[in-house]
């Protein structure tokens, strides 16, 4: 899903400025959280009425996104 954007959202008053999705308070960690646990998108949706289909596919490709733009820096690399 390229238009993530319309569906992630983030304010700095709202879950400490985490990503959230829109019309609600869940963050994408949140989401990711509960699809690591094992909960298919149908479990979710049913515990979560707020949220559908598109926004979990949606929180997926924020994560994904965000994933590809991440650098880490290593002071030093030591390979024995």
């Amino acid at each position: 899903m390229e238009n993530w954007q319309k569906h992630i959202f983030i304010n700095p008053e709202i879950r400490s400025g985490k990503p959230c999705i829109s019309g609600t308070r869940i963050t994408v960690s949140d989401v990711l959280s509960y699809l690591a646990s094992g909960m298919t998108i149908e479990e979710i949706i049913l515990d979560f009425p707020a949220l559908d289909k598109e926004k979990i596919k949606a929180a997926l490709s924020f994560a994904a996104n965000r994933e590809s733009i991440t650098k880490i820096a290593f002071a030093s690399l030591n390979y024995y």
